[in-house]
């Protein structure tokens, strides 16, 4: 049945919100709402004007008869810089605070229109990079690993500190906790990343990278390639960090445990990500 095309523009829109980084035919499209391809192209050209304008995302056009349309998401510096104030604004809460400095984060993860916004911020870091996976530990940095995996559309895995008998064989490695200078082991299923993988790795919090370090010996015992390391938010350390590069949301600068006072402020996210725009 052929579909009106204020219909067909809102069903076009979610289709490809829901497919992000796949490139979806004008034929399949054509066929879909019974329409022709010129139409269909003229459509295409609406949605994509209205991505850019309200910072969606890039509506990528292939022409030709393999050609084309690809969604792929993306955040503007206005709408990420307001959603990191709003996060520094909520981890400032005194009642936060917990023992060893820690500052509680589990009802922020644990909220879908935080981890929505969580997910697309990471992703638009990595817009122009090859991603084929998306690395975490267990088991706070999950749901961050599972939104921006969903909006690279690529799998995640997760690296465990115990063994589970339903991963089968796994690799293991040591290393150094960096805040404690403990030696802790962690460990990955051998069938969750393949070899020769670009992998982006993501945490909820890091003090001295020791756990990051960890994920960044595993991806290198699958012969893979570590991408990039964002984490969520970092705390002030007095220590030599075991990581040099990476990008943090937000960034814990002070914690009075007398005062039961937080300080904290946005992370190197925007500078390094809008500061060519």
């Amino acid at each position: 049945m052929k579909v009106r095309r204020s219909d067909r523009l809102i069903d076009m829109t979610r289709y490809l919100l829901e497919r992000p980084h796949t490139l979806i035919s004008l034929t399949f499209f054509a066929e879909r709402y019974e329409s022709a391809k010129s139409s269909i192209s003229e459509d295409l050209a609406i949605i994509k004007r209205t991505f850019k304008y309200r910072g969606i995302g890039i509506l990528e056009t292939i022409p030709g008869a393999a050609g084309g349309a690809q969604f792929i998401p993306s955040i503007s510096e206005q709408e990420a810089r307001a959603f990191i104030e709003d996060m520094t604004n909520e981890l400032s809460q005194e009642d936060r605070l917990l023992p060893g400095g820690y500052v509680y984060l589990s009802d922020l993860l644990g909220r879908p229109d935080v981890l929505r916004q969580v997910g697309r911020v990471i992703a638009r870091e990595y817009v122009d990079q090859q991603i084929d996976a998306v690395m975490t530990v267990a088991t706070k940095g999950v749901p961050i690993a599972q939104s921006v995996s969903s909006y690279l559309n690529v799998p995640f895995v997760i690296v465990r500190r115990d063994s589970k008998i339903t991963e089968g064989s796994t690799v293991s490695v040591n290393y150094v906790s960096g805040s404690s200078e403990r030696i802790e082991k962690m460990e990955l299923s051998k069938r969750s990343l393949p070899r020769g993988s670009n992998v982006l790795v993501v945490d909820d919090f890091m003090k001295g990278g020791g756990t990051v370090n960890g994920m960044k010996s595993m991806i290198e015992e699958f012969d893979s390639k570590l991408v990039g390391i964002t984490v969520f938010a970092e705390a002030a350390f007095s220590g030599r960090r075991v990581i040099d590069e990476y990008t943090s949301l937000l960034k814990v600068d002070q914690v009075n445990t007398i005062d039961k006072t937080i300080s904290v402020s946005p992370g190197n996210y925007l500078d390094k990500v809008f500061k060519n725009d």
